[in-house]
């Protein structure tokens, strides 16, 4: 496929990165292939006598090889319980429940409707940025709902429609590690990484609430650097706008979605009084089985807190509004967005045989042991690993679009790599998430790649690949530096990632 970027240096280097992409398997393939791996390697390394030294037992670990008849059967009797309880597919769909009800009542788009259109002028920019940031948590909304309104409403105020899209842009993809609010992506990650960290130390739990404290501090970093790029890189490359006015204009909110909003609003309060009530006094009915918060059900069931409070929200949204006139009405928009997973599930189903053969052949742990061995070996300190690894994922991502799809295949690795090392899973994952998200603007591989190209073009008949990533590009290298100078700061400063997570493991 040529673009019209295709000439110069540049241009070709784009187009091969693109084609590179475009020729790898399908994510489900690539899974399939490395759970086929994994187990001839677990003979090859078998028959050589590849071995290490487990430092927190010090015992000798041998791979385990899975070829023989005993290695045959267990693949065959737990290969559905492998499926089954791989931790990230029933939170991710328990999640996606309460945020389909949220989604097709129309909450989600009268909400960024109301927080994008009632922006004032000279803050309009930030408020893209920012609500493109908070839109994540209800998965692609923001890509095909507030990426095209943030166009329609710049050219209101006056200005380029395509600033406006790059600045929602920047915020939905680029500031994806970012958010106030915990969406789907933090169950199915920390699913991913627990049951990598569950390769070294079998109890391990990693809550998706992991990141969360470092998630909401970004949340601002991210939406005021977004906004310098957009106002001082970006605007001015694009000057002003002499093209037709949008055709259509930006709908306002009735007063039904109005008054939908404001019961929907009140029945979240009245479960945060809940839940105040619970957790606040010493001994409240949501404390844990210690006396502790962090120990609440709140916390451990996260995942279930999420989708009550976001099914509950669009459910009286959408009563209210008129758009749920029965219960097969709320069903039919829980099933829609199961839909839009079916492809994650065939992911998962291999992903989770290759998780489970190299845990069982010793392979992760094998590898972390002399991945550690090599890296302390090294002198590096933890921030330049940091750096490194931010480098590797944002370099991976070029080629391979999907978060979860990613995770799954480096989190076996590198996870355990970094727990010999004395650092928690937690912060491997919080690291590989700025590494993932500072690429996504200009990822030729991110699956809405298209349909932002066909966004510009809208407005620019010529824009192509090319001028979507020259334009997200000062994005990307912002938000690099933003991001790596914010985690190390955080590192400098011990702080905790999330309630209860430290960024240290001990054995």
């Amino acid at each position: 496929m040529k673009h019209k970027s295709s000439n110069g240096i540049i241009g070709k280097l784009l187009n091969s990165i693109e084609w590179f992409g475009n020729a790898l398997p399908h994510p489900a393939t690539l899974f399939a292939i490395f759970a086929l791996s994994a187990l001839v390697l677990s003979w090859i390394m078998h028959i050589f006598g590849v071995e290490a030294v487990n430092p927190a037992t010090e015992e000798l670990v041998k791979p385990v090889n899975l070829l023989t008849v005993e290695g045959i059967r267990r693949i065959l009797e737990e290969m559905v319980t492998n499926f089954t309880d791989f931790a990230p597919l029933g939170i991710v769909l328990v999640a996606m429940l309460g945020i389909g009800i949220a989604e097709s009542s129309g909450l989600i788009g009268a909400l960024i409707r109301l927080l994008v259109l009632n922006a004032p002028g000279r803050i309009l920019t930030f408020v893209v940025v920012f609500a493109g940031i908070l839109s994540n948590f209800a998965s692609d909304v923001g890509y095909v709902l507030l990426i095209p309104l943030a166009g329609v409403i710049f050219i209101a105020f006056n200005r380029h429609p395509l600033v406006g899209m790059a600045a929602a842009f920047a915020g939905v993809s680029g500031g994806f590690s970012a958010n106030l609010i915990l969406g789907t992506i933090d169950p199915l990650l920390a699913g991913l990484s627990q049951e990598a960290a569950r390769i070294v130390d079998p109890e391990y739990t990693v809550n998706p609430t992991a990141n969360y404290y470092f998630m909401v501090v970004s949340t601002f970093f991210i939406a005021f650097t977004g906004t310098w790029v957009t106002e001082r890189i970006v605007a001015p490359r694009f000057g002003e706008y002499h093209g037709p006015e949008a055709e259509e204009g930006v709908e306002k909110l009735s007063p039904l979605e109005k008054r939908g909003l404001m019961y929907s609003g009140l029945a979240v309060l009245f479960m945060i009084l809940i839940i105040l009530w619970g957790i606040i006094p010493s001994s409240g009915f949501f404390r844990g089985p210690d006396g502790g918060i962090l120990s609440s059900p709140l916390i451990e069931g996260v995942v279930a807190v999420l989708f009550l409070f976001a099914g509950t929200a669009g459910l009286v949204y959408g009563i209210v509004t008129r758009k749920y006139r029965s219960d097969a009405d709320v069903m039919k928009g829980m099933s829609e967005t199961l839909k839009s997973l079916t492809m994650y599930i065939v992911l998962v189903f291999f992903a989770a045989q290759f998780v489970a053969y190299f845990k069982w052949s010793n392979l992760g742990i094998i590898f972390a042991i002399l991945g550690a061995d090599a890296l302390a070996a090294s002198g590096l300190g933890l921030i330049p690993l940091m750096i490194l690894f931010i480098i590797f994922a944002a370099s991976i991502n070029m080629i391979m679009g999907s978060a979860s799809a990613k995770w799954a295949i480096m989190a076996p690795v590198f996870i355990p790599i970094f727990m010999f090392l004395g650092y928690s899973p937690e912060l491997s994952q919080v690291v590989y998430r700025i590494g993932d998200s500072i690429t996504n603007v200009i990822s030729p591989m991110m699956s809405f790649y298209a349909l932002i190209i066909a966004f510009f073009q809208k407005y620019e008949k010529n824009s192509g690949i090319g001028t979507v990533i020259a334009t997200m590009l000062p994005y990307s290298v912002a938000f690099f530096i933003v991001w790596v100078l914010l985690l190390a700061g955080w590192v400098l400063l011990d702080l905790p990632l999330g309630p209860g997570v430290s960024l240290h493991y001990d054995f």
